[in-house]
């Protein structure tokens, strides 16, 4: 899905997925699950970061520093107001690059969004973004294809490289696969863990 045109339909729904999501525990165990892995905190990357609210506070708590881009600018506002404390940016991931590099880079529910021929360049570059030793965690589907969906009224589009496609792009990436899990059974919702190596 083009990334303006997916921002206009977050937009839309900002004020709903804040007051739906901003203090579930939906998707908390993932990430301290893969807090586990990090030897130390430091700067943090939260890709489709939408309002802020779980993530960002647990990832605080923990003493990071928080950076997180989002194509809605909505949702950055309304991160803004949450976290004025975090860096936050209304950023394509697809043609956002930084100098920076993360010790925990978190892309939950966001860049499978993407168009198909975009998932594996932005898995390649959210390794390149790691520190060594870095820390990824991101979802997605669990079969190679894309699909559209509905969400509150708005048509979403959604794409995956799969199982497979994406523990071959990691590996290639020099990043081990920790933890990998279909953890909303029987949905087809995959969450991995890897750790960039030395």
């Amino acid at each position: 899905m083009d990334p303006s045109i997916l921002g206009k339909k977050y937009d839309k729904l900002a004020r709903w997925w804040h007051d739906r999501l901003h203090d579930s525990q939906h998707g908390i165990p993932q990430l301290e699950r893969a807090l586990n892995f990090c030897a130390q905190p430091g700067p943090a990357l939260d890709v489709g970061c939408g309002a802020g609210g779980r993530f960002v506070r647990l990832l605080q708590e923990k003493g990071f520093q928080v950076t997180g881009i989002d194509v809605s600018a909505e949702m950055i506002r309304l991160a803004q107001e949450n976290h004025p404390d975090a860096n936050f940016l209304v950023r394509d991931i697809c043609t956002w690059d930084t100098g920076q590099r993360f010790h925990l880079i978190i892309a939950w529910d966001s860049i499978f969004h993407l168009p198909l021929a975009m998932q594996e360049p932005v898995v390649k570059k959210l390794c390149r973004l790691l520190t060594a030793g870095g820390v990824l965690i991101y979802t997605f589907g669990d079969a190679l294809g894309e699909h559209d969906d509905v969400m509150q009224g708005e048509s979403f589009h959604y794409s995956s490289i799969g199982i497979q496609g994406n523990l071959r792009v990691l590996a290639e990436a020099g990043i081990t696969c920790k933890h990998l899990e279909l953890d909303q059974w029987p949905e087809k919702h995959v969450y991995i863990v890897g750790v960039r190596m030395e």
